[in-house]
């Protein structure tokens, strides 16, 4: 499975808007400065997160965006699944042999695990330990 930029960048506003919880409305414009981001393809983001009711906007000179809801509510996985659509790794077919079969369910699983595990209060708060690893598959 790969996240586009749509959910790098999605994920990369809320960690935003969970860094600043409780400190009033940010706006768009200073997520993309401070991040280096289109601020135009981030409007196109927030849309569907508003709709969603992850985030809330407030009018005005001193207006922007915050979180609807504590950064302990919202999941990696809730952001991903607004922003890309489901989460399936593989596509399941029913007529595959079911060892291969199970083994799509299992991967599907441990990525939903991770991703709703995972909150924006944990990702806003973490601290890099340096101690993992990059893999990089190639099949």
């Amino acid at each position: 499975m790969k996240i586009s930029t749509k959910g790098r960048y999605g994920l990369t506003i809320m960690i935003a808007l969970a860094k600043k919880h409780g400190d009033g409305p940010i706006s768009l414009k200073s997520i993309a400065k401070d991040y280096r981001l289109s601020e135009h393809y981030l409007e196109q983001l927030i849309a569907p997160l508003r709709n969603a009711m992850y985030v809330k906007s407030v009018r005005g000179a001193y207006g922007g965006y915050m979180l609807a809801t504590d950064p302990k509510e919202i999941t990696a996985g809730d952001i991903i699944r607004v922003l890309e659509g489901p989460i399936s790794p593989v596509e399941i077919v029913e007529d595959e042999e079911p060892a291969k079969r199970d083994l799509w369910i299992k991967i599907r699983d441990a990525v939903k695990n991770v991703l709703d595990s995972t909150t924006l209060h944990d990702l806003a708060n973490y601290e890099d330990t340096g101690e993992l690893e990059d893999y990089m598959f190639y099949i």
